[in-house]
């Protein structure tokens, strides 16, 4: 963490909100300020909606508490109702997630907002029997053992270009023997033109129409994918 602290101390803010994810005891010169910290542990939800839900304590904090609850409320409605459509289905499509990091593939949780996004959108994610909500380290032989016949592959990267099936496999020759790869159904994000994070954690309802557009087309006529798009040759 390498703040500004002539910058902060320009500003005279009220308060600083930070996230508390892999601090280790404490966040250094800030700390010092004398400003009050508010810790905002969004991420830590295991639901889309209850991290989604945030936006009522941010609306305490500015001011705008009964538009923020309005927001809330519309969020909730949407999610839930397409949720309740895409549940409905008896075909439940298989999915992974994530690409290789070096020799690590991190993989969501079973518990994670992901698994859970994966589940509501009609969808059956091949780890969600795991335990746990955050990032899981496995090996690309973990994963491929669990997901080579997935019906789905979802990614998400960060580059100028949008990435291919030719670009995929020249970074990782092995991936291309997925059935997902084989049968040209992975579908990215490229979160250096595309909003995904800064959007997606307020508005799950616009991610879970996505994977259900993706899963099951037939439900979402007339949708266009917003954060997702087929990866092309």
């Amino acid at each position: 963490m390498s703040p500004d602290i002539e910058k902060i101390i320009d500003l005279h803010p009220d308060a600083l909100l930070l996230s508390p994810f892999e601090n280790s005891g404490g966040y250094g010169r800030v700390d010092k300020l004398g400003v009050p910290i508010i810790e905002c542990a969004d991420y830590m939800e295991t639901s889309a909606l209850g991290r989604a839900e945030w936006m009522k304590f941010y609306g305490l904090l500015t001011g705008k508490e009964a538009e923020a609850d309005s927001i809330f409320t519309e969020v909730e409605s949407r999610y839930n109702s397409l949720a309740k459509q895409a549940l409905s289905c008896k075909d439940k499509p298989t999915v992974i997630t994530e690409l290789k990091n070096s020799s690590t593939w991190y993989i969501p949780g079973g518990n994670s907002t992901s698994a859970k996004l994966f589940h509501d959108a009609g969808a059956k994610y091949i780890f969600a029997n795991d335990n746990h909500s955050g990032s899981v380290p496995m090996s690309f032989e973990s994963v491929f053992e669990k997901g080579e016949n997935a019906d789905f592959w979802l990614i998400k990267y960060n580059q100028v270009k949008e990435k291919n099936y030719r670009e995929l496999k020249e970074e990782y020759s092995p991936y291309a023997n997925f059935a997902a790869f084989k049968n040209k159904k992975i579908y990215g994000c490229n979160t250096n033109s595309i909003p995904y994070y800064e959007e997606s954690p307020f508005h799950p309802e616009q991610l879970l129409a996505d994977l259900i557009k993706i899963f099951h087309p037939e439900l979402t006529k007339g949708y266009e994918l917003k954060y997702f798009s087929k990866l092309a040759d």
